[in-house]
């Protein structure tokens, strides 16, 4: 199986900066894509950014020009730096990363998120 660990959260004031950290580790033969999703209290869980492994990125509207999303492919390590950032940001953050075993099977693992929150 392979594991996904996210990293970083904590407590901004509105206007700051945060960069959260994503490991995936296992048996990994390859990896199509990584991202991430946030969920706010009391809402559903929404795409924040994706990243294939052919270097294409997706943005929700909310975020596009404030988070960077990246990725290290040797560490199979994504990063999302998040700038600017405002109360409407605070949610837990997941990572999920999808590609293929050593032994050809096929995963997509979520983390157990991180909090990250926005408030002066």
């Amino acid at each position: 199986q392979v594991q996904v660990v996210e990293s970083g959260g904590g407590l901004v004031q509105p206007g700051g900066s945060l960069r959260l950290s994503c490991a995936a580790s296992g048996y990994i033969l390859s990896m199509y894509a990584m991202g991430w999703y946030r969920q706010a209290p009391g809402k559903q869980r929404e795409l924040v950014a994706t990243l294939t492994s052919g270097g294409n990125t997706n943005y929700a509207d909310s975020v596009r020009d404030r988070f960077t999303i990246s990725r290290d492919n040797a560490k199979n390590t994504l990063y999302l730096q998040m700038n600017s950032l405002k109360p409407e940001d605070t949610a837990v953050y997941y990572c999920t990363a999808g590609g293929f075993l050593a032994d050809g099977r096929r995963f997509d693992s979520w983390g157990r998120g991180t909090q990250v929150t926005v408030s002066s």
